[in-house]
């Protein structure tokens, strides 16, 4: 007896355990929930029509329930038809009993889909806006996936999970830009949507191991990280030029390796709107070239830059809705060798940058107005942190060190280029081995600008060049106080003092002196009237020479002294230059004048201890850059000249004029009896014979002609009379 009992509950758990095998794997057909199914199906939806034959009867065991299985269903959605692989029904053990079945979830497995299919479906779903993108910019894709719809009482859907995985995808982004071959799992539900594993590339970008997280309830927020592989060569970046139209130097890109680590957030209102953003990004540059369309070119520098690389450039960057920080540091050269360091932080707030730079520089820096040369080869060390917005820059620090030569600077304001103020200068530069700049300048009520040394060597150039006043908005009372100052021509100016104004940039008031020693001073000053709205500007000088060395006019000149008047305002001049008791030695214009002229002793003269001069006088006036010369006189015991002439606005110069040679000559000419009263008078002391001659041409290139044989005009007879009488 206990032997059949046992036999018989083996024979049970054999059928029981056979049957669970067989219910689990290939199931048991059957008819009897056909209409179950496609009535509940259809109450989910009424725009679903199911239709197949048979349904499997089946158990999961993992779940420990029932479920129906239907097997190569035709599902349509509408007009669209959804290939789908299988559906599964769960159904409520206990509500099969009762006779009620309850379903607790359905399981619909799709097909895989191409575009074609999925534009066919997706045109019902909505929002049709979100529809519209699909169906626009999805070019091609390849789609597997995977629902499950979860129901609560009444069978009416509670919930939903959808997976799968989305290949091949090619789809068009802004500005035309294609993620193409872009690869990704997904998985979502009412909430929420996972995208993990996404691979793809955006024309040169290259993204690895990508994940995306949005949120869709309350309101719709997305997350993303990924890996970016940017390699961009020639003019592969042209695709990107509306998406960084923005970016200046970003346009200039040739060719870039990087490696970056990305993050992103951003969250949108209901109507997809961006309330705000967040982007950050760090990683490294192994290399990059940027062209420039227009060099960089400064004043002080002396080589343009065309290119730029970088090697070795570590980059971390954060974007969000309120400003932008970039920091990058690393390597950089301009001709693609002799790498140096750099650093730079950028953040933009609104319309406010701030930028914080340190740099290492090997090309050349000439600063004329302190006669400050960097040599090729030697590493200067640059910093600068600054502030702008808009039109106005601040500069809160600048250092410039080079070896024992030092530059710093303090909160230097500017607007459209023009300086508004500044706290302080300092300036300690060397020349030849000694200190030729030791000074500063101060900003406060008044600018006073002092120290022991500074280097004007080159002060004479930089006034005679037409540019922009930087100073125009400055107004202010000024005091210079320097011991010694480098003249040009190697001459020293000694305890040299300044007091004067300001105004919109341009001296109104001057009162200076100076002493270039052995009893030799120079005296400036400058008066404003007011009523007639004209400056009346004087300097004398025991020193001709440093102040006239930017013109050849007086090249060769040594001695005498020089006195200088001029009437002016702000459209025209009326000046005059008086020198006296000078020497022209080695003057090329002077000299070939005489070759010529066939003067060869006047010639050697000039060639070797000079000409003397008692006096040269000019009277000129300018008016928008055309200088008229009414009159050039210079008389001395050698020869005598008497020009008039203009320079243009292009600096061509025409000269006319007569020289008198051989002064003794004439002399005797004017003492034979009746010819000589008759002809030149006495009282007038000079010749009868001269030369007309011709200087005309551009600066370095002017040519001289004559006329060797001229009897002299009674006007230079008559300047020679007035000249001597005073």
């Amino acid at each position: 007896m206990k032997k059949i009992i046992s036999t018989l509950i083996l024979l049970i758990f054999f059928v029981f355990g056979f049957s669970i095998v067989i219910l689990s794997t290939i199931g048991i057909e059957t008819k009897k929930f056909n209409n179950f199914v496609s009535n509940k199906i259809n109450q989910t939806n009424n725009n679903i029509n199911l239709q197949f034959n048979k349904i499997k009867f089946k158990i999961n065991i993992k779940e420990i329930s029932l479920f129906l299985e239907i097997t190569d269903p035709k599902i349509n959605y509408k007009t669209a038809t959804v290939p789908a692989k299988n559906i599964r029904v769960y159904i409520d053990f206990i509500s099969l009993i009762k006779s009620k079945p309850k379903i607790k979830k359905i399981n619909l497995s799709l097909q895989e889909l191409d575009i074609d299919q999925l534009k066919k479906i997706i045109i019902f779903i909505k929002p049709s806006n979100f529809n519209n993108l699909i169906r626009s910019k999805i070019k091609q894709v390849k789609l597997i996936s995977e629902i499950e719809f979860y129901f609560k009482e009444n069978n009416v859907i509670e919930d939903f999970i959808a997976k799968g995985t989305v290949s091949d995808l090619n789809i068009e982004t802004i500005d035309n830009l294609t993620f193409k071959k872009t690869n990704f799992t997904f998985f979502t539900d009412k909430t929420n949507i996972s995208i993990k594993n996404i691979f793809g590339e955006l024309e040169a970008v290259k993204i690895k191991n990508g994940d995306i997280r949005i949120r869709l309830l309350p309101e719709i927020s997305l997350q993303s990280n990924f890996l970016t592989n940017l390699e961009y060569k020639d003019k592969s970046f042209e695709h990107y030029s509306n998406l960084i139209k923005n970016y200046q130097y970003a346009k200039n890109i040739i060719n870039l390796e990087a490696s970056i680590n990305n993050n992103l957030s951003i969250n949108f209102d209901k109507t997809y709107k961006v309330k705000n953003y967040s982007f950050t990004s760090n990683g490294i540059i192994s290399k990059a070239n940027l062209k420039f369309k227009k060099p960089i070119a400064k004043s002080f520098l002396e080589e343009e830059i065309y290119e730029l690389y970088l090697i070795d450039t570590l980059i971390k960057t954060n974007f969000d809705y309120k400003n932008n920080k970039a920091d990058i540091s690393g390597r950089y050269s301009t001709k693609n060798n002799n790498f140096l360091a750099f650093d730079l932080k950028n953040n933009i707030d609104k319309n406010l940058l701030k930028l914080e730079m340190n740099i290492e520089y090997d090309k050349n820096i000439n600063l004329d107005i302190i006669n400050y040369q960097k040599p090729k080869g030697s590493i200067a060390n640059l910093s600068i942190n600054l502030e702008k917005e808009k039109n106005r820059i601040k500069i809160k620090k600048l250092n410039l060190n080079e070896k024992s030569n030092s530059i710093t600077a303090e909160d230097l304001e500017f607007n459209k280029e023009k300086l508004l103020s500044l706290k302080k200068i300092s300036v300690k530069t060397n020349k030849d081995g000694k200190i030729n700049n030791n000074f500063s300048i101060l900003y406060d009520k008044k600018i006073k600008i002092e120290g022991s040394q500074f280097d004007a060597s080159n002060f004479s150039k930089i006034l005679n060049k037409k540019n922009n006043n930087i100073l125009s908005k400055i107004s202010k009372e000024i005091e210079i106080d320097f011991t010694n100052i480098k003249a040009p021509l190697s001459e020293n100016l000694k305890n040299f003092k300044l007091i004067g104004l300001i105004d919109e940039g341009k001296f109104t008031k001057i009162i200076s002196k100076g002493d270039f020693g052995n009893n030799n001073f120079l005296d400036i000053s400058l008066k404003n009237d007011k009523t007639n709205k004209k400056k009346y500007l004087e300097i004398y000088s025991d020193l001709p020479r440093p102040l006239l060395t930017e013109y050849s006019f007086f090249k060769g000149l040594v001695g005498g002294k020089l006195l200088f008047t001029s009437i002016f305002d702000n459209e025209n001049s009326n000046s005059k230059l008086k020198i006296e008791n000078f020497k022209v030695i080695n003057a090329p214009g002077l000299v070939k004048l005489f070759s010529l002229a066939d003067l060869g002793g006047l010639a050697d003269l000039a060639e070797g201890d000079g000409l003397s001069f008692d006096l040269l006088e000019i009277i000129m006036n300018d008016d928008k850059g055309f200088r008229n010369f009414s009159e050039i006189l210079a008389i001395g015991p050698s020869i005598s000249v008497l020009m008039d002439g203009y320079q243009n606005q292009d600096k061509l110069t025409s000269l006319r004029g007569t020289l008198v040679p051989a002064k003794n000559l004439n002399k005797w000419i004017s003492k034979i009896p009746v010819l000589g009263d008759i002809i030149i008078p006495k009282e007038a002391g000079e010749g009868l014979f001269g030369i007309s001659f011709k200087m005309k041409g551009p600066p370095g290139n002017i040519k001289t002609t004559i006329n060797p044989i001229r009897t002299l005009t009674p006007r230079f007879i008559q300047k020679i009379i007035e000249k001597q009488k005073n």
